[in-house]
């Protein structure tokens, strides 16, 4: 499996935030978008995503699923946690589950897997920031999926958080999985470098 943009454009609010852009990643391989603030990590992340439409370019998936889009293959780890307070953390896992159409996992192996299984009962409300982002890292999990897109993935995760997510991040690549990951700090995991430049 191979994802791959050429000649990628963004254009948001009237404004070019990146043009010409060349990128790939295969299966096992993990990629970090580094560059400024501004520049347009987030906004790569989104294009692949399906959440934002490039202005110029193409981006390609080849190997996967040829039943489903890009997106339908991705997962999309933002830099809010995408959580409903008043659901119970198992409740939450349990919703995205069925919101994205992934086999009837169980999510107690999911919250196993990032430590937060005793907490299963509690309401999301009441969850640290680092709980949470354990929470959302939980999602890639009780939905397989091979593409996984992060941004700034390791944010509120104390230091076992991030040795545990490290983990998690060897496990999906060493399964044919691939990473795109827009990042300031080291993922832990063997990485390409994909540099975008200064905003304009």
């Amino acid at each position: 499996m191979r994802l791959s943009g050429r000649k990628v454009s963004c254009v948001r609010g009237g404004r070019e935030v990146f043009s010409g852009l060349d990128f790939q990643a295969a299966s096992g391989e993990a990629l970090a978008v580094v560059g400024p603030n501004g520049s347009g990590k987030t906004s790569l992340l989104r294009l692949i995503a399906g959440l934002l439409t490039p202005s110029g370019g193409s981006i390609d998936l080849e190997g996967g699923d040829a039943e489903l889009t890009l997106p339908e293959q991705s997962h999309y780890l933002g830099h809010r946690d995408a959580i409903k307070p008043a659901l119970s953390v198992s409740e939450n896992l349990r919703f995205w589950r069925d919101f994205l159409g992934g086999a009837k996992s169980d999510p107690a192996e999911s919250l196993a897997a990032v430590e937060l299984d005793h907490a299963a009962r509690l309401p999301a409300a009441f969850l640290s920031a680092g709980q949470r982002r354990r929470l959302s890292i939980a999602r890639l999990l009780a939905v397989k999926r091979q593409v996984w897109l992060l941004d700034e993935p390791t944010n509120a995760l104390d230091a076992s958080g991030q040795l545990l997510f490290t983990t998690l991040m060897g496990d999906h690549l060493s399964g044919g999985g691939l990473i795109i990951a827009a990042t300031h700090a080291p993922l832990g995991v063997p990485v390409r470098t994909l540099r975008i430049g200064d905003a304009p």
